[in-house]
């Protein structure tokens, strides 16, 4: 079990995700958004949330019960094999809400403490995207077969297009806008998404020039950021560390990091 190729970790996650992926899909209320109660659509969707880690833990516990788990929703375990699942059950809640597409769930695993082995599923989009170490990115989707992912090829940072996110808190908030109104006169255009995963996979699409963020958690970005780079893309935090809380920059390689210094100019990593 501790020497499992990250191949078959891969063909467990991608289960685990499609699983929950289905019943995210097909158990949201059509009527969600407009619940008579305020309280109530939220509620639902922790629900579903809750549920949707239940079942990704259940499925990898009953095929690999000594790993380790981390997960949004309270997934919490050490393990004994040296492999860790780092979950996302639901990134994109708001968007889940609202019934918009833009919402994923994502899956990684660690062994050791490095990423061996990602998913993101997209149900709403009919996208999956996935990668080892080593081995490439790649996703299935509405065309035929599976497609090699591959970032775009370096553009003119006034010609990038870059995704961010924003966090809830207002005063973090109000600093991040202040960031990105910065940056717009210096890129083609700034986009958000809603799903850190789905930003990351989309840059490794050739969807994206970048996409950077204040705040997230590891659930957040560990499948995404090894499709990002098995695809090509760089990725860090603050000049010289690893994708953090403070930040997380992606970017294709001639746009990492003239983006990543604006940023430390602008000092998007702190209020």
């Amino acid at each position: 079990m501790t020497d499992a190729p990250p191949s078959d970790l891969l063909a467990l996650a991608r289960e685990a995700a499609r699983r929950a992926g289905d019943l995210l899909r097909d158990g949201r209320p059509a009527d969600l958004a407009v619940a008579a109660t305020k309280s109530s659509p939220i509620d639902v969707v922790t629900e579903m949330d809750i549920a949707a880690e239940k079942l990704i833990t259940d499925v990898i516990s009953g095929r690999r019960p000594q790993d380790g788990f981390l997960g949004e929703e309270g997934a919490a375990t050490e393990g004994t094999s040296g492999v860790r699942w780092v979950i996302d059950p639901l990134d994109g809640t708001v968007n889940y809400l609202y019934g918009l597409p833009t919402w994923s769930v994502s899956i990684a695993a660690e062994r050791d403490g490095e990423t061996v082995a990602g998913v993101v599923a997209a149900p709403m989009r009919g996208e999956t995207y996935y990668a080892v170490r080593g081995g490439g990115a790649w996703a299935t989707g509405p065309w035929e077969g599976e497609r090699r992912l591959t970032c775009r090829p370096t553009a003119p940072l006034d010609q990038a297009l870059v995704s961010t996110g924003f966090n809830y808190v207002s005063e973090v908030r109000t600093h991040q806008a202040e960031v990105a109104r910065r940056l717009i006169p210096l890129l083609r255009d700034i986009r958000r998404s809603g799903s850190a995963a789905i930003d990351l996979c989309d840059l490794a699409a050739g969807r994206l020039d970048g996409y950077y963020e204040r705040g997230l958690n590891a659930w957040d970005v560990a499948a995404g950021d090894l499709i990002a780079r098995e695809a090509g893309a760089v990725t860090g935090g603050r000049p010289g560390e690893r994708p953090s809380r403070d930040l997380t920059v992606a970017a294709t390689p001639g746009v990492f990091e003239p983006l990543q210094r604006l940023l430390e100019d602008f000092g998007a990593w702190h209020d």
